[in-house]
């Protein structure tokens, strides 16, 4: 079945739930899920609606001239999207596999991300193996002290293969605001999220070391500003005095690469709306 998705954004007043399902009905569309979310405080309106396309009445461009025409009085923020046109994705990793391995799982065997993974981007070799099994090609740009350098040779690998999001699956470099700038809102980032903060390297022996009792991980958007873009995904588990450093390692692994996975899954199923520094994540 094909589906078209629409993600709609307003000011909240009365009717806009009727006004647009009227107006799919009225072009002879059936309505396959219709979600909606009120933000009280900002009377801001949000709504997602999905629709079979299998058979349209009309052409793809005829309904999005349309509803152009019936958002403009009402100014209806909003975008259309078509399960039929997956995306394209680029891994960026740089040593650890379980997040790489976890999507390339679900896109290429499982097949139920829908998405094309046409590159795989690192700034070490090692992982290069993981990706010949999936039979992806794996390109490797060592930063070798000229990061700049580095990242533009990146950018233009991106551009050339019309990637519509990169997904950071522990790819231990920060990135400049050039590179962010250059794809906003389409970076996907995964990091643990330990209470307090244990930046660095080996986050888990520290975490061990002041007796946490809760470890997870958050996905997010990558913004100029670190590790702070806007919230897709967390998780946590408990964890009690006897978990050594290893046991941390392995439950905080397994966290990440569900949270990571369900993140990108949200994005590419258009299950997402920005709102300032929120999401809106409705469910499938």
């Amino acid at each position: 079945m094909k589906q078209a998705v629409f993600l709609i954004c307003s000011q909240d007043r009365k009717g806009l739930l009727s006004g647009i399902s009227t107006f799919f009905y009225q072009q002879n569309f059936n309505i396959l899920h219709c979600q909606q979310y009120t933000d009280n405080r900002q009377n801001l309106y949000f709504m997602r609606v999905c629709m079979d396309i299998t058979e349209m009445p009309i052409t793809r461009h005829q309904l999005e001239e349309m509803f152009s025409e019936f958002a403009a009085p009402l100014k209806l923020q909003y975008s259309i999207h078509y399960s039929d046109e997956p995306q394209r994705i680029a891994i960026m990793v740089s040593r650890t596999s379980h997040c790489l391995y976890d999507l390339l799982m679900h896109a290429q065997d499982e097949k139920d991300l829908p998405c094309e993974i046409p590159l795989i981007i690192s700034n070490h070799p090692q992982l290069e193996e993981v990706a010949a099994r999936f039979k992806v090609p794996y390109y490797c740009f060592p930063v070798n002290g000229n990061k700049a350098a580095q990242e533009e040779q990146i950018i233009e690998l991106l551009h050339r293969h019309h990637i519509d999001l990169v997904v950071l699956a522990r790819y231990m470099q920060i990135l400049s605001d050039r590179f962010i700038n250059e794809f906003p809102h389409k970076i996907i980032n995964i990091h643990h999220a330990f209470l307090p903060a244990f930046q660095g390297g080996n986050p888990y022996l520290r975490a061990w070391d002041r007796g946490v009792k809760m470890i997870g991980a958050t996905a997010h958007y990558a913004t100029p500003e670190l590790d702070e873009g806007p919230i897709i995904e967390q998780d946590v588990e408990r964890i009690t005095h006897e978990s050594e450093p290893d046991d941390l390692k392995r439950i905080g692994k397994d966290i990440e690469r569900r949270v990571l996975t369900r993140a990108v899954r949200a994005h590419l199923e258009h299950r997402i709306i920005l709102s300032g520094r929120r999401t809106i994540v409705f469910s499938k």
